[in-house]
């Protein structure tokens, strides 16, 4: 009795200890830094059976908010933000549109883009309901589902862009084909209804915006566009979908390449089998696959991506780029890019310079948990980032169908990267905190690769020539708000990814909120490098050199053993599976279970990775990317756990 007492003693004295232990966890892991930390996300309620899918957004000059909805409303909301407790007040100002994907606002009128016309809509006797709507200019339509228009953007000169999406081929339903004129193109508006083609080679330019009175558009991926990313668009540039270029022979066209000499360089992938057009796939382990820049010597018009937003990492479908003009109001961010995404139901950040005389930059992640995809952002004057979401049927990471909401800085400081440049030798870091010098001083806080993406006929492009880069050294200003990191070598026209894994803040020692760069060199800077002597090279890691070891039979099975769902889960996402597959639930891509219960052997989910089948699955509308870059190994790990969730 004593001795069973006294063992019970002991026990609960270790579940004491045990409690203490996971209440210092839980109570650790909550002060951890988290994004809503920094930028709180308001969900504006709409009224009932209003079905708010963000096709355009507008800040007005009296504070009231306009919205565009895909299903063909525009509302005015007075009190957005729900000010002093009180509701916000919607008015329906506009109805009968088809699909409008975008709102512009000029003098005291709204501006926006049908499916085949530019818009202006106008309230003339002041009751608050467009009563006057007036074709500004309208152009063909195949009426194909895809045909989109998006805009209008309102130019520096109070003339309008708008772009247009490719429709699809009949039998080749994966082929982006411009069936009647300026599909694929951005054409430029004037108010009396002039019309200018601008440029061509957009597959589905569902983004844009002015950066510095220069007109930019993010594209998605698709054929031809190995990743989505930011385009900068002057007159007369080609960026890449060849599907426009039919109409270049037109006598207004500013591009004078043509479909016949494009093709000449590059092959369409157009192979018919028993009779019938075969989809094209990606070649694995392909030995000499064209990329958009080696084209550039032979199309001077070519037009290369500022930034590359890596596909299922930096989004899926990129949509609105706007400038944060608030001054601060937002944050410490100010006069950067923020960048939409409407799949991955999240905001990207993006920061551009000029490179001898072309644009490139840097993307990183900033804000994600947004209930549905977001499609339209804008600021409003107290500097609230609103952003109008859908989910249109495409899916996305969001698990509602439509959505408003907004976004506001707490006032609290995070400890981010505020801007990466590109260095002769590497890269300077700038933070919006002092970094701990120890941590940042430390070669092993970073790792770093570089990777290209085909330019082919076919969906998407895997990463390829993916090389990792070393780190030579670092230098840490004094004040310890910059960081020069001296890489082994730059890889032009690459995307060079850079994580930093150790690097810590001076105060109170947190991680970086967002630790990985994605930066896009098309031209490497000049100037003077950094001598070693000026760079710390310590490491703490030490290099153990692989030995030959005798695998016993209990090795073996440990190695063939099923991952968790904690220990897969950074395979699922350093491989970008999470990008669009949830566990249990539909996203972009079916849910894993939903894949168990096909009964494919881990073998033929292997196979499925590197050469999907989306008529497998043709209820998802976003087909997915061959990736053949996801390691062997962690690929049938990943099988296996899938296969496990049948149980």
């Amino acid at each position: 009795m004593n001795i069973r007492f006294k063992s019970n003693n002991i026990f609960f004295a270790r579940l004491a200890v045990l409690a203490a232990m996971l209440v210092a966890i839980t109570a650790h892991g909550q002060d951890l830094p988290k994004e809503q930390d920094y930028y709180t996300l308001t969900t504006l309620p709409a009224p009932e059976g209003v079905h708010l899918e963000g096709g355009g957004v507008q800040s007005l000059p009296n504070g009231s908010l306009a919205i565009a909805t895909r299903r063909g409303d525009v509302w005015i909301i007075q009190n957005p933000t729900m000010a002093n407790g009180q509701r916000a007040i919607f008015k329906k100002f506009a109805s009968g549109l088809h699909e409008p994907l975008g709102l512009a606002y000029k003098n005291g009128s709204l501006y926006t883009a049908q499916r085949g016309e530019l818009t202006k809509l106008t309230d003339t006797n002041g009751d608050g309901i467009a009563d006057e709507y007036r074709t500004i200019y309208a152009w063909p339509l195949s009426t194909h589902y895809h045909e989109y228009s998006f805009g209008p953007v309102l130019a520096p000169d109070g003339t309008f862009f708008v772009t247009g999406n490719v429709a699809f081929g009949n039998e080749e339903w994966w082929r982006g084909e411009s069936r009647v004129p300026w599909r694929g193109w951005t054409i430029k508006i004037t108010e009396d209804g002039q019309m200018e083609p601008w440029a061509t080679g957009m597959r589905s330019p569902a983004g844009y915006g002015l950066v510095d009175g220069e007109l930019f558009y993010a594209e998605n991926q698709g054929d031809w566009i190995g990743s989505g990313g930011i385009w900068h668009l002057p007159k007369g540039v080609f960026t890449g979908h060849p599907a426009g270029l039919r109409w270049t022979g037109e006598p207004n066209s500013p591009v004078k390449l043509t479909e016949e000499q494009f093709y000449a360089r590059i092959d369409k992938r157009q192979v018919k089998k028993n009779g019938r057009y075969v989809k094209p796939e990606n070649i694995i382990d392909e030995e000499d696959p064209d990329f958009m820049h080696e084209l550039k010597e032979f199309f001077p018009e070519l037009q290369l991506p500022a930034v590359i937003l890596p596909h299922g990492i930096m989004g899926i479908s990129n949509s609105q780029l706007l400038v944060d003009e608030t001054n601060g109001k937002f944050g410490p961010f100010a006069g950067q890019l923020f960048v939409g995404d409407q799949g991955q139901s999240k905001i990207m950040r993006v920061v551009l310079e000029k490179v001898k005389g072309e644009y490139q930059g840097v993307a990183f992640d900033f804000r994600s948990g947004f209930q549905s995809g977001v499609m339209r952002m804008d600021f409003d004057s107290n500097g609230n980032l609103f952003a109008g979401e859908t989910n249109r049927g495409w899916g996305s990471a969001g698990t509602t169908n439509s959505g408003l909401e907004f976004l506001t800085w707490t006032g609290r400081m995070p400890f981010e990267m505020k801007t990466v440049k590109a260095m002769p030798d590497g890269f300077e870091i700038e933070f919006t905190k002092p970094v701990d010098k120890e941590t940042a001083e430390n070669l092993d806080s970073y790792s770093a690769k570089s990777y290209l993406y085909k330019y082919h006929a076919v969906y998407g492009s895997p990463q390829t020539n993916v090389e990792d880069i070393a780190i030579k050294g670092v230098k840490v200003s004094d004040d310890g708000m910059k960081v020069r990191l001296v890489t082994e070598k730059h890889n032009r026209y690459n995307v060079h990814e850079v994580t930093l894994h150790g690097v810590k803040s001076k105060e109170k020692s947190h991680l970086v909120l967002h630790p990985t760069f994605f930066y896009t060199m098309n031209n490497i800077p000049e100037g003077e490098k950094l001598p070693l002597s000026e760079l710390s090279t310590k490491r703490t890691k030490k290099v153990v050199k692989p030995t030959k070891q005798t695998v016993s039979k209990k090795t073996a099975v440990k190695k063939t053993s099923v991952l968790t769902d904690a220990q897969v889960q950074p395979l699922l996402t350093n491989n970008t599976c999470v990008a669009c597959h949830a566990k249990d639930k539909r996203m972009v891509g079916p849910s894993f279970v939903a894949i168990a219960k096909r009964g494919y052997s881990n073998e033929k989910i292997v196979d499925l990775i590197y050469n999907p089948q989306p008529k497998n699955w043709p209820e998802y509308a976003t087909p997915m990317a061959p990736m053949p870059q996801v390691p062997k190994d962690e690929a049938l790990k990943i099988a296996a756990w899938i296969n496990s969730l049948k149980k």
